[in-house]
């Protein structure tokens, strides 16, 4: 049983090639888009075998023992680490369930799921583009442009236009609107 948040979290993704700079993007948003008062989160999907526990360490050790999940805590950060132990992977909206409200959620690769997505496309990689097979790819991210597209290039470089762009295709508020009741009143 899922809880139901009473506000959908808005999500928004960045997907491309290995190499075209989704990782060097999403780090370069996140300043610009908590600069403008959003509050940010991040998902990641990543390959089969990955972990983010080391052997030798007590954590990794309950979770070789068998534990079905281990939470290490401290006081700057907790972690909850949850074995499938042989279960599908989990969807994305069940993932985000288990995430705290945010104004926005962004999601380097789930490719194949149904939300929203910026390509970041880098024609030296040498991969062809993923937005004439996937509509839902709202814009391209690309340092060089790239004739013939029909929905938006942006600037990989232009941190703050790409910013502009997920603010305006969530519907986020932009900078300035939280003090619009001032602006009236002068």
């Amino acid at each position: 049983a899922l809880r139901q948040r009473t506000v959908p979290v808005k999500t928004f993704g960045l997907v491309g090639w290995s190499g075209s700079g989704k990782t060097t993007l999403l780090v370069r948003l996140l300043p610009e888009l908590i600069s403008r008062g959003l509050t940010v989160s991040t998902m990641k999907h990543t390959h089969h075998h990955f972990d983010i526990d080391k052997p030798g360490k007590d954590s990794f050790e309950h979770r070789a023992a068998g534990a079905k999940e281990v939470m290490v805590v401290s006081s700057r950060r907790w972690a909850l680490m949850h074995e499938l132990r042989g279960q599908p992977e989990p969807d994305m909206e069940e993932m985000i369930e288990h995430m705290t409200a945010v104004d926005l959620l962004l999601i380097e690769g789930f490719k194949s799921h149904r939300h929203a997505k910026l390509e970041v496309h880098r024609p030296s990689v040498g991969k062809p583009l993923l937005c004439p097979s996937d509509p839902t790819v709202v814009a391209v991210a690309s340092d060089e442009p790239i004739p013939g597209l029909d929905i938006p290039r942006l600037d990989l470089d232009d941190v703050a236009a790409v910013a502009d762009f997920i603010v305006d295709h969530c519907g986020l508020p932009s900078k300035g609107e939280e003090g619009t009741d001032a602006d009236d009143a002068a």
